[in-house]
């Protein structure tokens, strides 16, 4: 359906948002998935790929118009530092489309279509600092060129693209300097789209300290980016975020922040926050300060996006 489409245009044409799904490793975690390790969810591609069909097929029965792969930390360095050849390493990373696609194809087949669209696959495209597993994609310190950051995202890329993914999600990037690196690779493929969400210091800047406005107004002309906006942050954050995103892009603004729960980088826990009921509590006023697409980042669940659904859709 969505064959070189751009899926987030067509579905805003008829609907007034798009509501994405919720965290991947929360709902594994409660299947029993240990993601203790340095592939964090990839792993389970190795060891339970079925766990992650079941989850995306959860987010589609809670009302998601879209699936974000498993793909975030599936690399190829960190697949191929476990043993697995080249080969098989693109053949793991395409697996994670193929995973999403059945769902939703299974789904659907299932589904009543009653006031929604079918849903997209979104590949998720992770920051090298998820690779590196030290925090740093809390920071964007990663001290590395242009050529490294761009010979590390392109296998993943075109193994997304050759799988099938709708859409590209570079998701989670801190860097200034990475952002445009994923952007000039998306050149490569002028048939692809992307939305590019930032992680965040405070209101107005990135977590590299780039503004939001800067980065904004830098991506506006880019065709190919179809979505704009910021992820894995507190809700309290996302509403003054938007604004300094909107005043210089005409883009569709994209938020899914985490659950408002602070995450420790060097101990890898998670300690009480705001509220885990954010993104819907939220959602009416991101929507009028400009978001388009709606949804949740780490800790959130199919029941915040089952409300989220409700609230909108109903």
């Amino acid at each position: 359906m969505w064959q070189n489409q751009n899926p987030i245009k067509a579905i805003l044409e008829d609907f007034n948002l798009v509501i994405l799904d919720g965290a991947l490793a929360t709902e594994l975690e409660k299947y029993g998935c240990n993601l203790n390790d340095p592939l964090w969810s990839a792993r389970v591609l190795l060891e339970n790929p079925e766990l992650i069909y079941q989850v995306h097929l959860d987010y589609f029965r809670a009302g998601a118009d879209c699936a974000i792969t498993s793909s975030y930390q599936a690399t190829m360095e960190g697949l191929t530092s476990r043993g697995l050849s080249e080969g098989e390493a693109m053949d793991l990373i395409k697996k994670t489309v193929f995973l999403a696609r059945k769902a939703r194809d299974d789904f659907w087949e299932r589904e009543e279509k009653l006031n929604r669209p079918k849903p997209f696959i979104a590949a998720s495209v992770g920051p090298f600092g998820a690779y590196l597993a030290d925090g740093s994609e809390y920071r964007g310190d990663y001290n590395v060129s242009d050529e490294v950051l761009t010979a590390f995202h392109r296998p993943r890329i075109e193994a997304l693209i050759e799988a099938g993914a709708d859409v590209l999600a570079f998701e989670t990037i801190p860097s200034f300097q990475e952002a445009k690196v994923l952007s000039c690779l998306l050149q490569e493929f002028p048939s692809t789209y992307a939305w590019l969400s930032f992680t965040i210091q405070s209101e107005e800047k990135m977590s590299d300290g780039t503004s939001l406005k800067a980065s904004s107004q830098y991506f506006k002309e880019n065709g190919q980016i179809t979505a704009i906006g910021i992820n894995c942050a507190s809700p309290s954050l996302v509403t003054k975020a938007i604004y300094q995103l909107v005043s210089r892009t005409d883009k569709p603004i994209i938020v899914y922040p985490n659950s408002g729960e602070f995450y420790d980088a060097k101990t890898k826990t998670w300690r009480e926050g705001e509220s885990c009921d954010g993104i819907v509590d939220g959602s009416n006023e991101w929507f009028q300060a400009g978001a388009r697409l709606i949804g949740g980042c780490c800790r959130t669940s199919p029941e915040q996006i089952k409300r989220l659904y409700e609230k909108w859709r109903q």
